[in-house]
């Protein structure tokens, strides 16, 4: 049997009431698409090793949403096998409306955004906290050597489910690593023009 995991889990019924109104309800009747998305591939583990920042949005005991941006170094969110995600949560503003949230409810969303490819990952995973020093083997693998920012605990989320979403609207940006990197050849070929017309004016001084 087919099985849409996200909607299964987002598709409430005002907003399967909402896909009605709009007419597009028969585009996600149960058996018009097969996306299970609940366990993550090497595809998934490929995009988020590459990604330096994401939100999360939680939701708080008065039923407001907060969805706060996490950053690090490029692959600061690790994969810990097909349907575990845990990373290091580095000291911010010091509100704590997440970690609250959390100890209250622990349904998270995720997207992740690949700006350069206009790509776009959701997540939905169930989030708890763990102290530092909970699980060495674990805080091995979230730990990132060199990075100067501050980790006060670690995040371990369980996959609900995932999807991927159009990159309609997406405009790409680049981090001024990637664009160094882009402009990389044309600096050394700029570079070797330099030096060939300096070696030319050498010699024509010299004539």
């Amino acid at each position: 049997m087919s099985r849409y995991s996200f909607l299964d889990l987002a598709g409430s019924a005002s907003v399967k009431a909402a896909q009605a109104e709009m007419g597009v309800d028969h585009l996600w009747a149960p058996g018009q698409v097969d996306r299970p998305m609940e366990a993550f591939t090497a595809h998934e583990e490929a995009f988020i090793a590459e990604r330096d920042s994401f939100y999360m949005a939680s939701v708080s005991e008065t039923g407001w949403p907060y969805v706060q941006y996490r950053g690090g170094p490029p692959g600061f969110l690790k994969v810990i096998d097909e349907t575990t995600l845990a990373f290091a949560d580095f000291r911010g503003n010091r509100q704590y409306i997440s970690v609250g949230n959390l100890d209250a409810n622990d349904r998270v969303a995720l997207i992740l955004v690949d700006y350069p490819r206009r790509a776009r990952l959701k997540i939905l995973a169930r989030a708890e906290r763990l102290p530092l020093d909970a699980d060495p083997a674990l805080m091995a693998r979230v730990s990132n050597p060199g990075y100067r920012a501050k980790p006060e605990r670690i995040f371990r989320l369980k996959l609900a489910a995932f999807d991927w979403n159009c990159p309609q609207h997406i405009v790409p940006r680049f981090t001024e690593a990637e664009i160094a990197s882009a402009v990389q050849p044309l600096r050394e070929r700029l570079e070797a023009l330099e030096a060939e017309n300096r070696a030319l004016r050498g010699r024509l001084a010299e004539r």
